[in-house]
């Protein structure tokens, strides 16, 4: 006999044995109920507000999305400081030769009598020898690009730009020439000589590794301004293979700069100076990837200088018709080549405008 609510003939075969079956599915925990974005409003509640019968509820805070966000915000900075890195210290590859440190000679130049000097400058180029200098970047001339045993010609060509790049930057800008920035020169360089490179210029001495002038041209800006932009510039550029990974560009330029007083007007008598770089790079296949140079040597002959005055952070040009007690061999000429002097030299009059 069926019981209460059961149909006269008993359940049916095969239908639900009842209310509790047909729900027993549907689990009503706790958990289940505090998680109801729907809550219904007690009787006294519905009675005393006339409120709908439910209300929503607030969504809860769940932690996991916070530490969510949390993890992204840390991984993101991660990811900032691995990219700031990287172009600050660009990898290279595993095995690859690191930078030696720049050994460098800066070499002042004394005139043996007063600088010659003229109103325009292009009076004192047209009767010294930088007469027929190319002016500006064409005194960089590249040579003609061959390949070598384990180069391509392309990356030779690589080589010799950015050492035209280089030399282009440090004696040509004039913002670098005045002491303004050392940013363009020092993108230039291999990561392990940055190092070497900033000591300079903060701490510049005489030991043959930390001159600011053995790296660029600077001049003294209280002292002298440039008379003309058009620096005269002539010399060469040779690239040549030392190992199965390394390139060696050569340079040998003289520069000419013209040069007045520093806060001088266009009457003042304008002077030459003339700088004498050598310098050899150095390339592994990450230098010529990335586009920076390893500086090897540097060999300045500078003038006309004081013997009596440092020139290790800046150039302090003798200018037209100041004079300055010779020093060290004389007939020092720094358009040719050789015979470079040690601690001071003195200018050749071969060296100087004809005024």
């Amino acid at each position: 006999m069926g019981g209460l609510g059961d149909p006269p003939e008993g359940t049916p075969e095969g239908a639900p044995g009842g209310g509790e079956d047909e729900y027993r599915s549907v689990v009503f925990d706790e958990s289940f109920i505090r998680a109801a974005r729907l809550q219904e409003y007690s009787a006294r509640e519905r009675i005393a507000d006339h409120a709908p019968a439910v209300r929503r509820r607030p969504a809860l805070r769940r932690g996991p999305h916070r530490q969510a966000l949390i993890l992204i915000l840390l991984m993101a900075l991660a990811f900032g400081t691995a990219v700031y890195m990287g172009v600050r210290h660009p990898a290279r590859a595993p095995g690859a030769q690191l930078a030696e440190p720049l050994r460098m000679t800066v070499i002042p130049l004394a005139p043996q009598s007063a600088v010659p000097g003229a109103t325009d400058p292009e009076t004192l180029y047209a009767h010294s020898p930088a007469a027929a200098f190319p002016v500006g970047a064409q005194g960089f001339a590249l040579p003609a690009v061959r390949r070598t045993a384990h180069f391509p010609e392309s990356q030779v060509l690589a080589a010799l730009t950015t050492a035209k790049d280089y030399l282009v930057e440090s004696s040509l800008d004039p913002d670098v020439l005045t002491g303004d920035t050392v940013r363009t020169v020092r993108v230039l360089l291999a990561p392990e000589q940055l190092d070497q490179f900033d000591r300079s210029f903060a701490e510049p001495a005489a030991d043959g590794r930390h001159a600011s002038t053995g790296w660029l041209v600077r001049f003294d800006p209280a002292r002298v301004r440039l008379a003309d932009r058009r620096i005269r510039v002539e010399g060469t550029l040779q690239a040549s293979e030392t190992g199965s990974d390394t390139l060696e560009v050569t340079a040998d330029h003289t520069l000419v700069y013209a040069l007045r007083p520093a806060g001088a007007g266009a009457g003042a008598k304008a002077s030459l100076f003339t700088v004498r770089r050598e310098l050899t790079f150095r390339f592994d296949r990450d230098d010529l990837r990335l586009h920076q140079a390893q500086l090897v040597t540097s060999s300045v002959q500078a003038g006309p200088l004081a013997c009596a005055e440092a020139s290790v952070d800046r150039l302090r040009p003798l200018l037209a018709g100041q004079t300055a007690t010779p020093g060290g061999p004389a007939g020092t000429d720094p358009y040719e080549t050789g015979g470079a002097t040690a601690v001071c030299g003195t200018l050749a009059a071969s060296a100087e405008p004809k005024i």
